[in-house]
């Protein structure tokens, strides 16, 4: 009975060392640059500066092909808002997005192509400074989708360099403007390519 015990304790360690090994995790780091296209809609133009942000992500593999991610980016940008025409000033912004994707890859000796999909919510937080002329404006939270996809280099088993794109759809912010004066009743596309580096443990 002792003997069989111990067999079956051993099987175990064995198995759970196994699925251990197998197990694959990643942490993240990268340099971002977000842009959007010219929103119009309501008679309300919506333009987006270009900036540099930072993107950390985690990622955990359920198998050699598929994973879950969760990301959190952070960039600052400003909104620039025209209204029949009229120039209405900037609000500068801090965007931060929070997101989880399921990750689908391959590989490819040392390349490793990935896609990507899930929920997010943006997070729109005007900073009362110079760069915002429009101070009856407040934070916004955008839910939206979250797709994409991109390349991992294996430097070592124990790192590699990725390169990706990601697009965010969400409504086009408004920051609760009063009177729905910035509302422009339309969708916006924030592209956000990015390169970094992940340390796989």
């Amino acid at each position: 009975m002792k003997k069989t015990m111990l067999l079956l304790g051993a099987l175990m360690l064995s198995a759970a060392a196994g699925y251990a090994q197998e197990s694959r995790q990643d942490a993240s780091i990268s340099a971002t640059v977000p842009f959007a296209p010219q929103v119009t809609g309501n008679s309300v133009q919506e333009n987006m500066s270009m900036t540099i942000g930072l993107l950390a992500s985690y990622r955990y593999l359920l198998t050699p092909r598929s994973g879950l991610e969760v990301n959190y980016s952070y960039a600052q940008n400003t909104h620039y808002y025209q209204v029949f025409g009229q120039a209405q000033g900037g609000i500068h912004t801090l965007q931060q997005e929070i997101s989880a994707a399921y990750v689908f890859g391959l590989n490819f000796k040392r390349y490793n192509p990935f896609l990507e999909a899930g929920p997010g919510a943006m997070i729109f937080s005007p900073f009362k400074d110079a760069g915002t002329t429009n101070l009856d404006v407040k934070q916004q939270t955008i839910i939206g989708g979250l797709f994409g996809g991109g390349v991992a280099y294996e430097l070592s088993p124990s790192f590699d360099i990725r390169a990706g794109y990601r697009g965010f759809v969400g409504k086009t912010p408004d920051f609760d403007k009063t009177g729905n004066v910035f509302k422009t009743n339309r969708y916006q596309l924030i592209s956000t390519p990015s390169i970094g580096i992940a340390y796989h443990f």
